[in-house]
């Protein structure tokens, strides 16, 4: 017979202990946090007999994961950031608020600072020129009435054509492919840019290893990653997937939702005074009202910042 401790009450006295039920000093919200991190710990342990070799291997695991800073995306390939917005989603359903552009997620190559443009902006510092396929990326932002927002603020980003993004690829120019537009008068972003590239996990990663062990590839679609801001209303933290991708509706993180592809038109008539192909895409965006001043701003997701 299996031995099993974990909801005996001298184990659960000590978990009190260990959590710091005992005292006054710390915080009593991380108390509990991790109180039912060490009881659900334990009972996965003893339900599915984990062996120290298995548990010393996932301490390795963890100690591995860190030292390569994959943590934000494991939670994404694990489904744990899709959770977030579907859980976002029914609380919002519960209290009736409905409409605007759906979330998703934002994954973990944000980066703070990016500069600010009225209007329009060139984002890629044309490096990739004669390679890359140039992206004509446009729209509006609206009010939940269909209305043009002036004054929103686009933040956006992607990856360049190898499927990297500047500050965490060193090779790629300070905030390459990263800006902050402000809409004018009529709601209306207007980017220049190139077409992105999806992107793999670092095959000897952590995260790979453990998507291998899962029998699932770590496979991104080409996408493009916005965060949408203006006072008196909600923020907006979401992505517009590419269409014609082959990974378009098997995101390893999960992150293509309805409503959230954009179709992109490939042309070749000098319309946009560039020579050869280039892609032209449109996508608008319409923002729920804030409710309060907080959900105004973007969760306090610790972020990059580019170094001046």
């Amino acid at each position: 017979m299996t031995v099993k401790i974990s909801q005996s009450a001298e184990t659960q006295k000590f978990f009190d202990e260990v959590s710091g039920f005992g005292n006054t000093d710390g915080n009593a919200r991380i108390k509990t946090i991790i109180h039912r991190v060490l009881q659900g710990t334990a009972r996965l342990i003893e339900e599915l007999e984990v062996t120290e070799d298995e548990f010393w291997h996932a301490v390795d695991y963890l100690n591995r994961l860190g030292g390569k800073g994959e943590a934000g995306l494991l939670v994404a390939g694990l489904g744990l950031e899709h959770f977030l917005d579907l859980l976002q989603d029914a609380k919002d359903a519960e209290v009736g608020l409905t409409g605007g552009t759906p979330r998703t997620i934002e994954g973990p190559l944000y980066v703070a600072g990016a500069p600010l443009a009225e209007g329009q902006a060139r984002m890629d510092d044309g490096s990739e020129d004669g390679s890359a396929t140039v992206m004509f990326l446009e729209g509006q932002v609206l009010d939940p009435q269909g209305k043009p927002l002036a004054g929103a603020t686009v933040d956006l980003w992607h990856a360049n054509t190898r499927g990297t993004y500047s500050f965490f690829d060193k090779s790629q120019s300070d905030y390459n492919l990263r800006r902050r537009i402000v809409t004018d008068a009529q709601g209306r972003y207007r980017a220049r840019s190139i077409v992105p590239s999806g992107y793999g996990c670092d095959p000897q990663g952590p995260t790979q290893e453990c998507l291998d062990l899962l029998g699932r590839h770590g496979q991104r679609p080409a996408h493009v990653h916005f965060f949408i801001s203006a006072p008196g209303y909600r923020h907006l933290t979401t992505q517009i997937n590419l269409s014609g991708d082959k990974y378009l509706w098997d995101d390893f993180a999960y992150a293509t939702r309805e409503g959230l592809v954009g179709e992109i038109v490939f042309r070749e008539d000098g319309a946009r005074g560039v020579p050869g192909r280039y892609a032209e895409l449109t996508f608008d965006f319409q923002l729920q009202n804030a409710a309060d001043s907080g959900a105004e701003q973007r969760n306090a997701r610790p972020r990059a910042l580019q170094e001046a």
